[in-house]
């Protein structure tokens, strides 16, 4: 048989397919364009990843330096009065939150009484320095080593409770230390609280700093204040204290199993977030120069650890975000006086419906949650 041949001067026919839109179009055009859109998609995904590889590239001291430089040269872009003295509310805040992270976000155990350590550490410093003349600086310690003590003296019989009863025994102390604070009136002034504290000051050798009145000083020193928190919580998170902590919080049938002395691990937990609570109510007493028992009630306490939940239980990083983000919150919301509270508490039930955990709440916790609502 004779094969048959084309006519050469007749133009190719290119074999047609069917595209997705049901058009016909040549293949090699569909091949193309199909080439081309994995091109401009894997180019994209190169550029992505280059650009969170450049980020996450960048080592930890340097995104903290900036931080640092951020937080440090804020009063110097910034010189509203009325701006600097709402950070030094918040930064306080980020104090109590991250003493109150060593309790309930590392160790577990619910307190819901911590304003009570805020209050001693307050009328601590009241008390010393109007009765004894002692200046600022050595009641700093003074008010953290005795709110450590009571801290240590609350866990004691605590021993033997877990989860919503320790919870109901802590909320009992908070309501007695305030009770007891607005009843004695020849030590604590009772409702009207103590005056006339004295203000922080700085001596040189030719000259006084006195803080007064004025925000920028205190800004300085609680931000100095919380930077030094974060660096011992971030060395204790790593220590044995700290991972005996973690197991603790996670199964303390099995940590005890495993050696770890509950006793000693909560005591210590206590004391430390007792420590650090104590030091954020002297620099209080000492901004305000008054203490009164209206400003450590209840609501105090579901504010810190609002705080601590919402940044994230057991990350430091976290409960400072927290704190600032529930300290500024308000503040954005005050040109809307009627609704302030109630757009408040909206978007504290919506990040807690999208983020459970916290904003920088671990995964494992949001996978804890969900495990949870699905039962």
């Amino acid at each position: 048989m004779k094969k048959r041949t084309g006519d050469p001067t007749e133009k190719k026919k290119f074999h047609k397919v069917r595209a997705p839109n049901k058009s016909v179009i040549p293949e090699y055009f569909y091949r193309e364009s199909i080439d081309s859109r994995s091109k401009r998609a894997g180019m994209t995904r190169v550029l992505l990843g280059a650009l969170k590889s450049s980020s996450a590239s960048l080592p930890e001291s340097f995104k903290i330096s900036l931080l640092l430089v951020a937080i440090f040269t804020l009063p110097f872009f910034d010189k509203n009065p009325y701006h600097i003295d709402i950070m030094v509310t918040a930064g306080i805040f980020m104090l109590l939150a991250s003493g109150l992270n060593v309790i309930v976000g590392f160790a577990g155990i619910l307190n819901l009484g911590y304003a009570a350590f805020y209050a001693m550490g307050a009328y601590t410093y009241a008390l010393v320095n109007l009765h004894l003349g002692v200046p600022f600086w050595a009641g700093l310690w003074v008010s953290g080593f005795v709110t450590a003590l009571f801290g240590i003296l609350l866990a004691l019989p605590a021993f033997r409770l877990s989860g919503d009863y320790l919870a109901i025994v802590t909320l009992g102390f908070g309501e007695i230390v305030r009770i007891t604070l607005n009843n004695l009136d020849r030590i604590t002034g009772g409702p009207n609280g103590l005056l006339g504290i004295q203000h922080p000051a700085l001596h040189f050798s030719s000259y006084q700093y006195q803080f007064g009145v004025r925000s920028e000083p205190y800004y300085f020193l609680v931000f100095s204040l919380v930077v030094i928190v974060v660096f011992f919580l971030k060395r204790l998170e790593s220590s044995r204290l700290g991972r005996a902590w973690v197991a603790i919080r996670e199964d303390e049938l099995a940590a005890s199993c495993m050696g770890v002395d509950l006793g000693w691990a909560k005591l210590s937990a206590f004391g430390i977030g007792g420590f650090i609570a104590g030091i954020a109510g002297c620099v209080f007493a000492a901004k305000q120069g008054t203490v009164s028992p209206d400003s450590f009630d209840f609501v105090v306490s579901v504010m810190i650890l609002a705080m601590v939940v919402l940044g994230g239980l057991g990350n430091i990083w976290g409960a400072l975000l927290g704190a600032l983000m529930l300290s500024l919150l308000p503040e954005f919301l005050r040109g809307f006086d009627i609704y302030r509270m109630l757009f408040f508490g909206i978007a504290m039930i919506l990040i807690m419906l999208l983020r459970p955990q916290g904003i920088l709440g671990e995964r494992r916790h949001k996978e804890e949650f969900h495990s949870q609502s699905s039962r």
